[in-house]
């Protein structure tokens, strides 16, 4: 029998938020509830896993340092406590941002790394979104990631992640882990996998996979909305042998560096009252028409509580229209006093994010409370002729069944206004037409525009004519 621990933390966390990810914000699963997440390992009869735990939070702002601390000190006596290991599992994100440090991801796994020892397999599951750093890397055996945005296919990939893990340690092999940071700034919005030159450049790679005889490839976007030297678009391998690993990566990062200047925003883009110009005119060809509020985008980071969506929307005097949604303790608390039916006037938003937004004063009538969660109670304001949803915790309005629950059919209505960046793929289905707005809020889509500090020069396209010579890092090989 084989013996692998299992668990990780995952968090995409905006370093330009001034909200700061506290332990309220992870969900953690230990034990039997954490296995469960991974019903796969049942096909695995030689093999034992043993669950540490797994923390997972919204997209947010940087994670509380002495939370960070205490996380790792769990996760490595664990280890302790119950080695030796054949192998770790770790599900991560690779944009995790603590306060006070750089590439907490490396640090993450230099800590286990040094509790297992040089002969444990140490394999990861990144979102494509991760930052791989040569200090990352250098921990691994294996790192496979996402290969769709949006995703669609996290199950698979953790599935992937242990397979590997699991025909290693079978068939005895000692995999070699390949790194190409490819010096391009991205917002997620310009890579869609659904979407040209991303969609080619990922279907590429099983036939890379084939020619080179790999055992996995991939391609990570990177995060942008972090200031870090990781930050970067990442070609990785996993192969047989150093030569092998060393030209398939190499490829791969050459064609997407190749296609530096082709890769474009998905949908239209403009100011948030261009975009509303644009909405309004393409009401004819059919509805609803969606419009994201890319800079206070909740799935990116964004702290959700800036309102000059929701002012321009009432300025533009738009009719049947729904803004998913604004995070506003204060005026859910007291749209719930007032009760159902009743009209009251409060100040929304703007009390997080300051810098970006300034409360909005708004006459509206509840329509609808919905208390399922008491940690997390919407409500639904009619302003005017916007429907607006206030939310106690930040919520990302990413499937119909969350309008549903608030009464809401986004299919009869004629605008549909959502703190994201790219649709999810049930509001992309309905949209009759999207548009992305350049508004104001910590995840600028327009990453020229943030300023970093930390950042590795030159990159694209902070640096439009620079050149590049790429770099190969490999992991925890026995040469």
């Amino acid at each position: 029998m084989k013996k692998i621990a299992v668990g990780g933390i995952a968090v995409e966390c905006c370093s330009f938020s001034p909200l700061a990810t506290e332990l309220t914000d992870f969900k953690v699963l230990r034990g039997a509830d954490l296995l469960a997440q991974y019903p796969f390992i049942h096909d695995y009869e030689d093999v034992t896993f043993v669950p540490m735990f797994y923390a997972k939070a919204l997209p947010g702002g940087p994670v509380n340092a002495q939370m960070y601390a205490a996380f790792k000190a769990e996760f490595l006596a664990g280890l302790k406590a119950n080695g030796p290991w054949d192998g770790v599992y770790l599900e991560l994100h690779g944009a995790m941002f603590v306060a006070g440090m750089q590439d907490a991801e490396g640090d993450w796994l230099s800590a286990v790394r040094e509790v297992v020892g040089t002969q444990c397999l140490l394999a990861a599951s990144y979102d494509l979104h991760g930052n791989v750093s040569p200090q990352v890397i250098a921990q691994l055996d294996i790192l496979t990631a996402y290969r769709t945005a949006p995703h669609t296919d996290v199950e698979e990939t953790r599935a992937r992640a242990v397979a590997l893990l699991v025909g290693c340690l079978r068939e005895a092999v000692r995999p070699v882990c390949a790194l190409v940071n490819i010096p391009i700034l991205l917002p997620g919005e310009k890579a869609m996998t659904t979407a040209e030159p991303a969609a080619s450049l990922y279907r590429s790679l099983p036939d890379t996979m084939a020619r080179y005889g790999l055992l996995d490839a991939s391609f990570l976007v990177g995060y942008a909305w972090v200031d870090e030297p990781r930050v970067a678009a990442s070609a990785v391998v996993v192969g047989r042998s150093l030569d092998s690993a060393r030209a398939a990566v190499l490829e791969l990062a050459g064609a997407w560096w190749e296609q530096r200047a082709n890769f474009r925003f998905g949908m239209t883009t403009g100011s948030i009252d261009a975009c509303l110009g644009l909405a309004q005119e393409a009401l004819h060809r059919g509805t609803p028409v969606f419009i994201s509020d890319a800079g206070d985008n909740i799935t990116g980071g964004g702290v959700g509580d800036v309102p000059l969506m929701l002012e321009r929307l009432l300025a533009a005097e738009v009719k049947n229209a729904v803004y998913a949604a604004l995070v506003d303790t204060e005026g859910v608390a007291a749209c719930k006093a007032a009760g159902l039916g009743a009209t009251l006037t409060p100040s929304l938003g703007g009390k997080l994010d300051t810098a970006h937004g300034v409360p909005l004063e708004v006459t509206g009538r509840v329509l609808h409370i919905n208390n399922d969660d008491p940690t997390n109670c919407h409500v639904v304001l009619q302003v005017a002729g916007v429907k607006t949803i206030l939310t106690q915790r930040r919520t990302a309005f990413t499937t119909l069944a969350q309008f549903s629950a608030l009464g809401i059919d986004p299919t009869e209505h004629d605008l549909i206004a959502v703190k994201l960046g790219y649709l999810f793929p049930e509001l992309r289905e309905v949209a009759k037409a999207a548009f992305l707005a350049f508004s104001p809020g910590a995840i600028n889509p327009s990453v020229e525009a943030l300023p970093y500090q930390h950042l590795l020069r030159p990159v694209y396209p902070l640096e439009p004519e620079m050149s590049w010579e790429p770099r190969v890092f490999f992991g925890r090989y026995e040469r």
